[in-house]
């Protein structure tokens, strides 16, 4: 149950891929001079950066990836604090604690992005920043959270991976943040398989993600630099095979994107007239991708009784999305002052403990929440249910049909 991208696979991509293969020459750094090296993974962060605008761009092997390395690159470590929401992929998360810091949950508002004013609730003096995260395609309150970031003099974060295509007052997400991170596995609006972008106008903040990607290289682009190491990195690399599809795929987006939001208002129009239902606020309408069709129901039992008949579930039972099923999170993270070796042995803000239940109204619009699939058909977002990118406008009507019996016969 791929995303839109993966849907999207053609003759275009396996050109760029015979261009590598005939080559025989697989690695991202080369010689310019040397007619074998195809310059795929630097050809790409070329281009990304041409799309989104930023001075500079980091191809790396995983939107995890793309988030540790921008968090070491700013410094963010043990006994800092960094605020996400509890709606995102569990990878946010992740990322935090290995950069041995300290994840702080905050609630979600009806735009299944962080809420700005619990965000200023959970500010203390040992917050080091903030991790806006643009879930299902959608850019969350940008303005707001950056400016909560800036009077407090704190990193602004922006966790992309979900929202690529993307746009807030005209511009791509992950441009406002100190650095704005992307994936690219199976299920985002283009893919390599997997793979991941760091970009960043701030030449320093680059220099370093850079370096901690490469086993402390400097960015040299296309040859091996050797000597002058900045710091030590570890190997997050991404390789030609891969730098050559999302090459190809980037040209796709526009289309994808495009096709994306006809279907889905196409969809909206069919269900939009229905009064007990309200539709997922949008902080930005023109910016969203458009890959998923997101209601909340007026209860949790009618949510309930209609995600059981279309097969989806609710949002609240999306898997490693939701902070409540974090099980590998959930009492395991328990950190005091006497500090937590695995975490963060430098601790000093108290105990910060996560439990089921601890952001009551993140839970109740989750379990409230059904999201349709326009592009991204996913089990893992509870979204296997919609439509995809290659559907015909019948089919689209065919199912908007459905998906209206269902909501009226469920709203009984």
């Amino acid at each position: 149950m791929p995303g839109p991208g993966m849907e999207m696979i053609g003759e275009e991509e396996k050109k760029a891929l015979l261009e590598v293969i005939e080559s025989g020459y697989i690695y991202r750094y080369g010689d310019p001079k040397d007619p074998r090296f195809k310059r795929k993974v630097w050809q790409f962060e070329q281009d990304f950066m041409k799309y989104s605008g930023a001075k500079y761009a980091v191809a790396v092997n995983s939107g995890t990836s793309a988030l540790m390395a921008g968090l070491w690159a700013l410094g963010v470590g043990p006994g800092d604090e960094v605020i996400v929401p509890g709606y995102t992929f569990v990878a946010s998360m992740s990322a935090i604690i290995y950069a041995r810091a300290i994840p702080i949950l905050a609630e979600i508002d009806e735009s299944l992005t962080l809420d700005p004013a619990d965000v200023k609730k959970k500010i203390t003096p040992r917050t080091k920043a903030i991790m806006q995260v643009h879930m299902l395609g959608n850019p969350g309150w940008i303005s707001e959270i950056q400016k909560i970031a800036k009077e407090k003099n704190i990193y602004f974060i922006e966790d992309a991976c979900q929202a690529m295509g993307a746009t807030y007052k005209g511009r791509p997400v992950g441009t406002y943040g100190d650095f704005g991170a992307f994936s690219f596995n199976v299920y985002k609006t283009i893919t390599g398989g997997d793979g991941g972008m760091l970009i960043t106008d701030k030449e320093d903040t680059y220099k370093r993600a850079f370096a901690v990607h490469d086993q402390g290289h400097l960015p040299l682009r296309q040859g091996v630099e050797q000597g002058n190491r900045t710091v030590l990195g570890v190997d997050f690399r991404m390789t030609e095979f891969t730098g050559a599809v999302l090459g190809a795929q980037l040209k796709k987006m526009p289309t994808i994107i495009q096709k994306m939001k006809d279907n889905k208002k196409r969809l909206k129009s069919i269900i939009s007239n229905i009064k007990d239902i309200t539709f997922r606020k949008l902080p930005d309408p023109d910016g969203e991708t458009g890959s998923l069709l997101t209601f909340i129901m007026p209860t949790v039992e009618s949510a309930a009784k209609l995600g059981k008949k279309l097969g989806c579930g609710v949002v609240a039972q999306s898997g490693w999305h939701v902070y409540n099923n974090m099980e590998h999170l959930l009492g395991k993270m328990t950190v005091t002052k006497e500090g937590c070796p695995f975490t963060c042995p430098y601790y000093k803000g108290g105990e910060v403990k996560y439990t089921k239940g601890m952001l009551p109204r993140t839970d109740d619009i989750l379990k409230r929440a059904i999201n349709i699939s326009i592009g991204v058909v996913d089990a893992g977002l509870g979204s296997s249910f919609g439509v995809n990118v290659k559907s015909t406008l019948q089919e689209v009507d065919e199912v908007g049909k459905k998906l209206r019996a269902a909501i009226i016969e469920c709203l009984k």
